[in-house]
């Protein structure tokens, strides 16, 4: 099978499976409940091994990274399944602690939930010696 674009660059796949062009990316839904922050990312495909998530400077950074496949029964003539890194980041605000923010992944969905405000540890207050 060989593929014959048309005159008008129209391509009947680009109509059918027009959400290939946001692939690699874990769309997120995010909502407040209960005093928390709920973020449902969309991963599917991923395994649980392959997402890491990092907490750095106020951001919550949620990487996921999908290993290819070799095909070796025949020539690849369309490949629209995403093969790669993607990441999303998130500033959440300074304060949070790793033990803050609990995570579940199930079914190709990753859910995050981190409370809506954290407690802010008073500054223990230092007396500075004149010399």
């Amino acid at each position: 099978m060989r593929y014959v674009p048309d005159v008008n660059k129209y391509d009947l796949f680009d109509d059918f499976f027009n959400d290939h062009q946001s692939a690699g990316v874990l769309k997120t839904d995010i909502q407040e409940k209960d005093g928390y922050y709920i973020l449902n990312m969309e991963a599917p495909g991923y395994k649980k091994e392959d997402i890491q998530i990092e907490l750095s400077q106020g951001y919550l950074k949620v990487t996921a990274t999908k290993q290819g496949h070799n095909e070796s029964n025949g020539r690849i003539v369309r490949k629209e399944r995403y093969v790669g890194t993607s990441s999303r980041s998130f500033y959440i605000g300074d304060g949070y602690k790793e033990e803050d923010i609990k995570a579940s992944f199930d079914n190709g969905e990753l859910k995050i939930t981190l409370p809506t405000e954290v407690k802010k540890e008073e500054e223990a207050k230092q007396t500075i010696r004149i010399d």
